[in-house]
């Protein structure tokens, strides 16, 4: 098990970084919600997609046709959805999607990279959708990811079910082996009370 394979081809990938750092910030920026120049704004969200982008090299286990178990790589998005709410969270999931995209491509069709990039990571800021629990936000956003996911399985890796098996339950199982144990992870750090506090604090600071 290698737990820290691909740590070090971070630094080759900054550039990368740098450029969805941009995208990011001409999203922000150019929202019609977001009339003024929101300089801490932006900085929370491009300091948790470097932290969940360094942490997604972190694989405690990788399956074959793709997803890993991370230690806790979701987590920094999971906050920044809690403290700015669901559309935000939105857009830095699915720039973290992007980002995702570069670091390790899998393309069958088009489509299927939308659906399990910017769209199955955009949906972790539906944790933006419960502002008072951020467990229930994380069940929340990974319930939105996983829905991707499975659709994507289901028309695109389909034929990688065994046979006479359910193409839906097969993408459903394949894709809970890897999402369900990052899942609990990052639900059971939210639980820590030191952990909760912290984050509570840093949402009142900047809401």
């Amino acid at each position: 098990m290698q737990i820290f394979e691909g740590l070090f081809k971070i630094k080759p990938l900054l550039w990368a970084l740098l450029g969805a750092m941009v995208l990011l910030a001409v999203f922000l920026i150019k929202s019609p919600e977001n009339k003024k120049f929101n300089t801490k704004k932006i900085t929370m969200a491009s300091l948790c997609i470097a932290l969940s982008f360094v942490l997604s090299y972190i694989k405690i286990f990788k399956l074959p046709q793709g997803g890993s178990i991370t230690l806790g790589s979701l987590m920094p998005l999971f906050i920044f959805a809690y403290i700015y709410g669901a559309r935000d969270g939105i857009m830095a999931g699915a720039v973290y999607g992007i980002m995702q995209f570069i670091q390790e491509p899998y393309i069958v069709h088009w489509s299927q990279v939308m659906i399990d990039y910017p769209l199955a990571f955009g949906a972790l800021g539906l944790a933006g959708l419960s502002k008072k629990s951020l467990p229930l936000g994380i069940l929340l956003g990974g319930t939105g990811r996983l829905f991707f996911h499975v659709i994507s399985g289901v028309v695109f890796f389909g034929s990688y079910a065994p046979e006479g098996q359910n193409v839906l339950i097969y993408s459903l199982v394949y894709n809970l082996t890897y999402l369900l144990p990052d899942l609990l992870l990052c639900v059971v750090i939210a639980f820590i009370t030191q952990f909760k506090n912290a984050i509570n604090r840093l949402k009142t600071q900047n809401v």
